[in-house]
């Protein structure tokens, strides 16, 4: 599904155009968005990530390494790049 785009000349002799993007206030005030439970859904994402890698270290501990450092690197890289 592709979001609408559109494009519309400033002038008939300028090549120039103007995008149209919605006002800040109005995404701030999207009813569709819901602000109110962000922290409790970061909270349910770490304990689900968190007892994913504990369930599979139950199996097998060469597993559970490998995910705990594949964690560790991608949060350390995204921290890299954010700070960039």
């Amino acid at each position: 599904m592709a979001l609408p785009n559109e494009e519309f000349p400033t002038s008939q002799g300028s090549p120039a155009t103007v995008r149209v993007t919605p006002s800040p206030s109005l995404v701030q005030n999207d009813p569709m968005i819901n602000r109110g439970l962000q922290k409790e859904q970061y909270l349910g994402i770490f304990s689900v990530a968190i007892s994913l890698i504990l369930v599979v270290g139950f199996f097998s501990r060469k597993v559970e390494y490998a995910l705990m450092f594949a964690t560790a690197l991608s949060v350390a890289l995204i921290v890299f790049f954010l700070t960039l």
